[in-house]
């Protein structure tokens, strides 16, 4: 079984999403200590943005305890919509400390400060750098193993800050080794930017999740294994959608039966329909799957060999894309 496919466990993600605030509260410390120590604008950029970590990561901590929350009355699709809620706000918050940092560092330009014990500072960083990176691959990993947007982000940020880190260090190296002191704006702007352009990213993969953007990799994978199970009672299936609510996903879906079934003979088959989805997406699959009679047009597509109503005689089998499976419309061949 494949990590994405493993039952979500909410204890490690509580667990995983604690550990990067304990240790982001203390890299907190450490940074602003190494800040005061050197007066840097470059450093005083990782430090803010171990603000926003504590911040995002209370927020990612609750909405972890809401999402795992059951479903409810007031809440039937259940919580999980609030993961995508956590990662914009975490998304907003980093682009406005990277923004906040390119107004100050550019001010500092015409407002010149001295660097001092720019050795220590730097000693400070490098160790913080290295948790954050080993901390951050440990959130995205548990993060895609657990369908967790919040905790992916919350990964994603902290080897961002990572990152900056060591364009910090390359920088302030330079100041170190030539008393260049510009260059500790230059090189908190372009952390500013890099910081921006990753806090856009979180808050864009967000917003497609609150907008219920469609997945089209994962709607690909449940149109190939229908294909590949396909049963000769289904004659099609189309209007095929694919919503997230954090860990859970709801797939819906119309298929085509034979207009002749009974009630049991149509249910039996929406199962099977069902089973097939299963297998991709075992855990936290919940579906919708409408019955659709088949009708006399539908004859010419339709594989079923056993049929006693058939008007039409068969004439080629419509292949199931993402393209027809998506629209709202029963397959037909066209008249030629």
């Amino acid at each position: 079984m494949s990590i994405a496919q493993q039952a979500p466990n909410n204890k490690e993600k509580f667990f995983v999403q604690s550990l990067t605030l304990v240790v982001g509260l203390a890299l907190l410390f450490v940074k602003f200590f190494a800040y005061f120590t050197t007066s840097s604008n470059a450093i005083l950029t990782d430090a803010l943005e171990s603000i926003v970590n504590i911040v995002a990561g209370s927020f990612g901590l609750y909405s972890l305890y809401l999402a795992a929350k059951p479903n409810d009355e007031d809440h039937p699709y259940g919580h999980g919509k609030v993961e995508f809620i956590s990662a914009s706000i975490e998304g907003s918050l980093i682009a406005a400390t990277g923004i906040a940092m390119i107004i100050k560092s550019s001010y500092n330009f015409f407002v010149p400060t001295s660097l001092d014990n720019l050795d220590v500072g730097l000693m400070l960083i490098v160790i913080a750098g290295i948790i954050n990176f080993i901390l951050g691959k440990i959130a995205v990993a548990y993060g895609k193993k657990n369908s967790s947007l919040t905790l992916i982000a919350s990964g994603e940020h902290l080897k961002v800050d990572a990152y900056t880190s060591v364009g910090i260090l390359l920088g302030l190296g330079i100041v170190f080794f030539t008393d260049f002191l510009w260059l500790d704006n230059v090189v908190a702007i372009l952390m500013g930017i890099f910081i921006v352009f990753n806090g856009v990213k979180i808050l864009k993969k967000s917003v497609a999740g609150i907008m219920d953007e469609a997945d089209f990799f994962l709607l690909e994978k449940v149109v190939v294994q229908l294909n590949d199970n396909r049963r000769m009672n289904w004659i099609d299936i189309h209007n095929l959608r694919i919503i997230k609510f954090g860990e859970k996903i709801h797939i819906d879906c119309h298929t085509t039966i034979p207009w002749s079934f009974n009630a049991n003979e149509v249910h039996e088959e929406l199962k099977l329909v069902e089973s097939n989805i299963k297998q991709i997406i075992p855990n936290n699959l919940e579906t919708f799957i409408h019955a659709d009679p088949c009708l006399p047009k539908s004859c010419r597509s339709c594989l079923k060999t056993d049929c006693k109503v058939r008007q039409f005689p068969f004439e080629r089998k419509i292949e199931w894309t993402l393209e027809n499976v998506m629209k709202n419309e029963k397959h037909f061949l066209e008249k030629t």
